[in-house]
């Protein structure tokens, strides 16, 4: 990791920089796929998955037999462990639940709000080195608890762990398609999968580019996304070894990871780095891990306000406050997807069992957007009703904004009712 001692404030764009990758000719390679996954549908799926995972696909649905052996054959511990992680989350997003209240603005005129389910969403759960059966947790239990009508999920990955947590959270439609074409077929609906409204989930650029387009098309996404990060204030109060683990685990993520560590003290800086080559040489993941840690940074600032205001510019998806009163220094926090209080909270609880939910803005997003919650799977509908003597009251003022807007019809549509009253 490279170490940069007490930076200018105007070096902190270049300090705040994620690694950048090459598209020129992403969006052209994905644009094609989708293109014929929306011409021929179930066709370019086997085709692609053919051509890209080397897999000859029969039936694209998951059958139901499936989803029990699946059950029969997983570790009875991971099975409890998954159980608590779906409770936890279960009680934290049940909690976001929002009652109607209607609010009368002025005598007559009542107006409200209503959550309303997004009827059809799309999980995508990527295949790859790591079965991530968490991010159905995640993903499913608020569309279930929001009272999505059809949820769809796509993976190319039948571990078991994948297909029990499915069954677990109530999702019974699944479908082995990964990449490109399993967000197209979620898109634009094909023989087998049905057209969803908004798709959720993590994946590699050529998935992330995937759901940008087919954005731009009209099918909601849950947020622009890009590889995993976290962020690091610690201080002299810190546990070097915890530090080091938690960088550590967002490194192992991929070589496009990056992990970000921000400390008040040049000795955390000498104890982590030592924490770091030690761990690092025992982990399983060493080779990727170390790719990421080869884009990441190790900052030395002089106080935990000037560390502060540099973890806000950087907008971490997750930020860890291993430092003195870290609750109070919660509290300074503008921007992040997700904040870890203290030296016993680490951001792999957040991943997987504490509650609060793991699908979060990445590359600076955290700016301007939350991850996934409750809110993420309804809409929020206003409606108003007013009485005769509330169109009476309120009248005047409607007929005068139109007609300084000159929008005589706005006018009348009071007027005309005004003069039945």
């Amino acid at each position: 990791m490279q170490v940069i001692k007490y930076p200018d404030t105007s070096t902190w764009a270049g300090i705040v920089q994620r690694p950048v990758m090459d598209t020129s000719t992403l969006e052209a390679k994905v644009s094609a796929i989708l293109a014929e996954v929306r011409a021929t549908g179930d066709e370019a799926i086997r085709k692609f998955a053919a051509e890209f995972d080397k897999v000859n696909l029969t039936d694209l649905q998951v059958p139901a037999s499936a989803f029990a052996a699946a059950a029969a054959t997983l570790d009875p511990a991971l099975k409890t462990a998954i159980q608590q992680a779906a409770s936890n989350i279960t009680k934290f997003h049940s909690a976001q639940k929002e009652q109607s209240q209607v609010i009368e603005t002025m005598p007559g005129v009542q107006c409200w709000r209503k959550s309303v389910a997004i009827q059809k969403v799309g999980l995508y759960i990527p295949g790859g080195s790591a079965p991530l059966f968490s991010t159905i947790l995640m993903l499913g239990i608020p569309a279930k608890l929001a009272g999505c009508k059809e949820i769809v999920l796509c993976t190319p990955s039948l571990h078991p762990a994948i297909l029990y947590t499915a069954q677990l959270v109530g999702i019974n439609k699944v479908f082995t398609i990964g990449g490109v074409q399993a967000i197209g077929a979620m898109a634009y609906g094909t023989e087998s999968v049905p057209q969803v409204y908004k798709i959720f989930g993590p994946g590699n650029q050529y998935v992330t580019c995937a759901k940008q387009l087919v954005n731009k098309s009209g099918v909601a996404i849950d947020m622009p996304a890009g590889p995993s990060e976290v962020a690091v204030l610690a201080d002299d109060t810190c546990v070097p070894d915890f530090v080091a683990v938690d960088l550590l685990s967002q490194a192992e993520h991929g070589p496009d990871s990056q992990v970000l560590l921000v400390t008040t003290s040049e000795q955390v800086i000498t104890n982590v780095t030592n924490a770091l080559d030690a761990q690092l040489a025992k982990l399983p993941r060493k080779d990727i891990a170390t790719g990421a840690l080869d884009n990441s940074k190790m900052v030395l600032v002089k106080d935990i306000d000037t560390a502060m205001e540099l973890l806000n510019t950087y907008a971490p998806e997750h930020l860890i406050l291993a430092c003195m009163d870290a609750a109070d220094v919660a509290g300074k926090v503008t921007d992040a997807g997700s904040v870890f209080i203290g030296n016993y909270t680490p951001e792999s609880a957040g991943d997987y069992a504490s509650g609060t939910n793991h699908t979060l803005p990445t590359n600076g997003y955290a700016r301007a957007y939350s991850g996934v919650s409750l809110d993420s799977f309804v809409k929020k509908i206003t409606f108003q009703q007013i009485s005769p003597s509330g169109l009476q009251a309120i009248g005047a003022t409607i007929e005068a904004m139109a007609a300084a807007e000159g929008l005589d019809a706005h006018k009348n549509a009071v007027s005309i009712r005004l003069s039945t009253i």
